[in-house]
């Protein structure tokens, strides 16, 4: 791999100082959002149990009739 430009050297120096300044904040943010998730998570409900499912009633199957004769 080529050695980075000087423009490239130039580029990647701006974005490291404002990570190296955003870097706070942005611990803030990920510290407010993982309090933020437990509050939520201690407040919400239980799932409901498993009911279970109704069938329909079954009809009753008698004897039946007696089969036709053959014709």
């Amino acid at each position: 791999m080529a050695p980075p430009t000087a423009t490239q050297l130039a580029w990647r120096a701006r974005i490291e100082s404002v990570l190296r300044v955003a870097g706070p904040a942005l611990d803030l943010v990920l510290a407010a959002g993982d309090r933020l998730s437990r509050v939520v998570d201690r407040q919400a409900p239980l799932p409901e149990p498993v009911r279970p499912i109704a069938l329909p009633p079954q009809r009753a199957v008698g004897a039946g009739s007696a089969p036709a004769p053959p014709a």
